[in-house]
């Protein structure tokens, strides 16, 4: 007789049903990620309907950004009262609104409204989804469909990028925008529809979200050090590629490295591509070696700058095969930022899942926030002194993405010291 104990039943857990809430959930992530990257394809449209410069124009993604990232602990505090189900049916209600208001907007204060509307209804979905990961399926699955939902989420940029981008072209501003919102709206019905926040008869306990209880659980999340390295993974592996999609990509491959607009459209294709195919390996490597998780990000970041210190120091336009690979390398800060989430589940327990992932996520858009400000001011300060006519000038270009290089040296600053603190509490192995 075998002395094998089989595992104890969980009901639901990866069942054919549990991929299915997954899916819908992967799905409405999908359309959050097309909405808040079609402003990034839009932006020299949006330039010319606003008639705005450089830093006004980036006001539109500074304070989308701003938004999410500010809703990130609130929306964790609010998954974890009422569910998976309310929020991404609920935030996918307020990008349709968004985007219907983008396509209708005459002014800039019209346009940034909107904006903040799509970055609100964003900031709503990925931390509901993420929660329902852990709810409905077993812990050896949850490292891989994390980095799955990352990537295939991700892929709503080709959205942006292919159709959108087409639809703008051909049907002009109002059309395209629609377009976005029915994706959008689609999302929100499917997901009241069929999203479960956790498998039947598993009893999701939820208790009233009153201050006390919220400040504890806020302050239990921060206080833990594997939540605040979390916070710093995030902020500098996530927002070179973030920057790049959400606000300058198209702008620097258009002015500065003189692509035209297919093989602007093949970049920002493979850009997409590569966040598949690498953030399947990182999801790998993430399972098998927690213990070297820091010392992959940081060295995804070094590898990142180092493409983008190849494309600056280029002198001229770069050949079109250099600028593909330098691009495909800057992706990779995508994937890459789901070990974030990673090292900080590892030292939380389920009932703070939510808020120390909305703490976690604010790292990354709150370093976007930085750079893509940052990029807009030193352009606009170059075409105000007089350093080239054009403001989006190539040398001009140069100086404003090189100033990014700080907030990738505060951030990986950040990841060093609270790694430290990690060690020193829970001990060496862990990060």
């Amino acid at each position: 007789m075998s002395s094998h104990r089989p595992r104890p039943h969980e009901p639901g857990r990866d069942s054919a049903r549990a991929y299915a809430v997954l899916g819908i959930g992967t799905f409405a992530y999908f359309s959050a990620v097309a909405q808040r990257t079609s402003f990034g394809v839009a932006s020299v449209d949006a330039a010319e309907r606003f008639g705005a410069a450089a830093s006004v124009l980036s006001l539109f993604s500074l304070m989308q950004v701003l938004v999410y990232a500010a809703l990130q602990v609130p929306v964790g505090v609010l998954v974890d009262r009422y569910g998976s189900r309310v929020l991404v049916a609920t935030g996918a209600a307020l990008m349709v609104v968004g985007q219907v208001l983008l396509a209708a907007a005459d002014t800039v204060l019209e346009g940034v409204t909107a904006r903040v509307l799509v970055g609100a209804g964003d900031a709503a979905t990925f931390v509901s989804v993420m929660r329902l990961i852990p709810a409905w399926f077993s812990a050896l699955r949850v490292p891989m469909l994390t980095q799955f939902l990352g990537v295939v989420g991700n892929l709503g940029q080709l959205v942006s990028v292919i159709p959108f981008a087409w639809a703008l072209e051909r049907a002009g501003w109002s059309p395209s925008l629609l377009s976005l919102a029915g994706l959008a709206a689609l999302a929100s019905v499917l997901a009241a529809a069929v999203l479960r926040d956790a498998p039947p008869g598993t009893g999701v306990r939820r208790r009233e979200p009153g201050r006390r209880r919220t400040g504890r659980v806020v302050r239990e999340s921060l206080a833990e050090p594997g939540t605040r390295l979390g916070f710093w993974v995030h902020f500098t592996t996530q927002f070179a590629g973030n920057t790049f999609v959400l606000m300058w990509g198209y702008p620097y491959l258009e002015y500065a490295q003189g692509l035209p607009d297919r093989a602007v459209s093949v970049v920002m294709t493979s850009f997409v591509l590569t966040n598949v195919a690498v953030g399947l390996v990182l999801g790998r490597l993430t399972a098998r070696r927690p213990g070297r998780r820091v010392r992959l990000a940081l060295t995804v970041t070094a590898v990142i700058f180092a493409a983008w210190g190849v494309l600056l120091l280029w002198p001229g336009a770069a050949p079109a095969p250099v600028v593909l690979v330098a691009v495909c390398t800057i992706a990779i800060s995508m994937p890459a930022s789901m070990i974030a989430f990673d090292v900080a589940r590892s030292f939380n327990p389920p009932h703070r899942s939510g808020t120390a992932t909305g703490i976690v996520n604010v790292g990354g858009f709150t370093a976007t926030v930085l750079a893509v400000l940052l990029t807009g001011l030193v352009l606009d300060a170059l075409h105000a002194a007089g350093f080239r006519p054009d403001r989006y000038d190539p040398d001009a270009f140069r100086l404003a993405v090189a100033a990014q290089y700080l907030v990738a040296a505060a951030g990986a600053a950040g990841v060093l010291a609270t790694a430290r603190r990690v060690r020193h509490r829970h001990g060496p192995g862990r990060v």
